[in-house]
């Protein structure tokens, strides 16, 4: 067992001087020009399934027009804050943004739930000289700036007209200068703008490509993801312009209104490539009908990307059992493990065979020494997240930084060229979190502090969790994941509703879960919370401080969708949830 980890072969390059996503962009126009670019599939009412289309000429002519009006409203190095729905037009700003030598700041638009806050502090954190949205958002985003307190510039970018071809003559970009400010989502602190150059996006774009098996003109992108958030953007607008992919885009409200509309765009694009969190799985095998199924062809997939942590056993499996008749091949399913502060991604499954799963000693695993289970122990199956691309990973002793022993589960900390700058404004952080000693005398980089726990064994990488979301209980770690699904194995409970947490009780660590009662139960509250007290001390010997039943929807998420600890906590502690809280 390993504790530094190689990278896999294929794993492309950094960037040359002068490269970005926008002079590849005018490469693949002049190379590819009237073959489709980008197909958004608006599923509003009245347009079902409407494909909106840009060619690559289309694409490159409109970010051109862009960039010459964010040329005479702003200069190198200004910010220009993306605040726009999913949609071609949000690649058109962003690429505009780039191509003007400005740094984009991909967010999104006024009015997505829960997010108004965090839209506000990205704002007032980056001060964005000009702000890109749609003629239709407009008067929202005026509004919002204005009672954000923030007065940029506001440019439409559907009804900025077209320029000529050549004119002007663009900004030079360094690999070393900023190309936009990620916002990381916030799931277990406040959101923060991770500086990302030219040469770290192309590089994990590129590494994307080559370990998900992309080609030119035979491979193409499918995402509902958001644009706003790091895979989101990198697989819907990043590696298309890496690797010269087409690119097909959905709201992630029309997956949520209905899933089967994803796998139908996968159908409908031979050598498909997508990804997606692991309860999105799970939310397909249970909802997309017998009739639905009836229209998938599901066989020309190349890669579908688990990138939730933990990737479920459970979900893999019950993904497949529900698609394996509409001839998915099991061994696409890659789990994969990544970060904003990496750009997006670290690590990925072999392709060609499904991911490894491990049966782990549940205490001794809690204990920080990852040793396979033997009969009749408690034990906790993990999924692995494969080797790094072109990237170097080692586990580390999360206080002292000091090379973790093999086998010993620590902090997984990260080299390469895709790990960003540090946080926008945020020295103190940036100092604690990037470039860490011991420098690679390879390379000269040094280590990104990810705050994630995980082993490396048997040469793959193996996520534990989140070093601040340990519930530490009487001097005993537990991983919030394991009481999670434990609570969630109960019929009351809303499947992957659960948020586990620890509170200061007065008499030391406590912990809570909050969660959702099932759809269409009226189970008894009270005796639900005795049977979920009970099955977390028998299987973890853990005694819950609190149990927070909720209504369906009502638990905090992140905006790419996964429950957020962190919230949650806040939430609680606060008295928040008590007003929604059931029985």
């Amino acid at each position: 067992m390993e504790t530094i980890s190689q990278p896999v072969p294929l794993t492309g390059e950094a960037a040359d001087g002068g490269e970005s996503f926008a002079t590849l962009l005018g490469h693949w126009a002049r190379r590819l020009g009237d073959r489709v670019a980008v197909t958004y599939l608006d599923h509003r009412a009245g347009t079902d399934g409407r494909a909106v289309t840009l060619t690559w000429r289309e694409l490159d002519q409109r970010v051109d027009a862009v960039a010459a009006r964010l040329s005479e409203l702003a200069g190198p190095g200004d910010r220009a804050a993306v605040l726009a729905g999913q949609s071609a037009d949000y690649a058109v700003a962003f690429l505009g943004a780039l191509r003007a030598g400005l740094v984009a700041v991909p967010l999104f638009a006024p009015g997505l739930p829960g997010h108004e806050g965090r839209l506000a502090a990205a704002l007032a954190d980056c001060g964005p000289r000009v702000v890109l949205t749609t003629a239709a958002e407009t008067g929202p985003v005026t509004g919002f700036l204005a009672g954000a307190g923030v007065a940029p510039a506001v440019v439409a970018v559907d009804t900025v007209p077209l320029v000529a071809p050549g004119t002007p003559d663009w900004p030079t970009p360094d690999p070393g200068d900023p190309a936009y400010l990620q916002y990381t989502s916030g799931s277990t602190r406040s959101p923060a703008g991770v500086v990302l150059t030219h040469r770290n996006v192309l590089a994990n774009a590129r590494q994307a490509c080559a370990a998900y098996g992309a080609e030119s003109g035979t491979t193409s992108t499918v995402s509902w993801l958001p644009l706003f958030h790091d895979m989101g953007l990198i697989l819907g607008i990043g590696a298309p312009m890496a690797g010269g992919l087409a690119s097909v885009l959905m709201d992630p409200l029309a997956f949520l209104e209905r899933p089967a509309r994803w796998l139908q765009a996968l159908s409908a694009s031979p050598g498909g490539i997508s990804a997606a969190p692991n309860f999105a799985y799970a939310y397909c095998a249970s909802r997309v009908t017998e009739a639905e199924k009836n229209y998938l062809e599901l066989s020309r997939v190349v890669s579908l990307i688990n990138g939730s942590e933990p990737v479920l056993p459970a979900t893999i499996a019950k993904f497949h059992d529900a698609f394996a008749e509409c001839g998915l091949p099991p061994e696409v399913h890659r789990s994969s493990y990544g970060l904003a502060e990496a750009t997006v991604l670290v690590s990925v499954t072999d392709a060609g065979k499904p991911p490894r799963q491990v049966t782990f000693d549940r205490d001794r695993l809690a204990a920080g020494h990852a040793e396979p289970a033997r009969p009749g122990v408690s034990a906790t199956t993990l999924v692995s997240c494969g080797h790094p691309v072109g990237q170097l990973v080692r586990i580390a002793d999360p206080a002292t930084g000091e090379l973790a022993e093999a086998g010993a589960v620590g902090e997984i900390r990260v080299s390469g060229p895709n790990v960003g700058r540090g946080y926008w404004g945020r020295a103190e952080a940036s100092a604690a979190t990037f470039d860490l000693p011991p420098r690679d005398p390879g390379t000269g980089e040094g280590w990104l502090a990810t705050g994630d726990l995980g082993v490396l064994f048997d040469g793959e990488l193996f996520v534990t969790g989140r070093l601040k979301d340990l519930v530490v209980v009487d001097g005993r770690n537990h991983y919030p994941q394991d009481i999670e699904q434990t609570v969630e194995a109960h019929p009351a409970v809303r499947p992957h509703s659960a948020a586990a947490f620890a509170i200061d009780s007065g008499d030391g660590e406590a912990a809570v879960v909050v969660l959702e009662r099932a759809k269409d139960t009226e189970a008894d509250v009270v005796a639900a919370t005795a049977a979920l007290r009970a099955a977390v001390s028998a299987g973890h010997g853990l005694r819950l401080h609190d149990v927070v039943f909720l209504p369906p929807g009502e638990v905090p998420r992140t905006s790419s969708g996964k429950i957020s600890r962190a919230r949650c906590r806040e939430s609680y502690l606060d008295g928040s949830l008590a007003a929604r809280r059931l029985g």
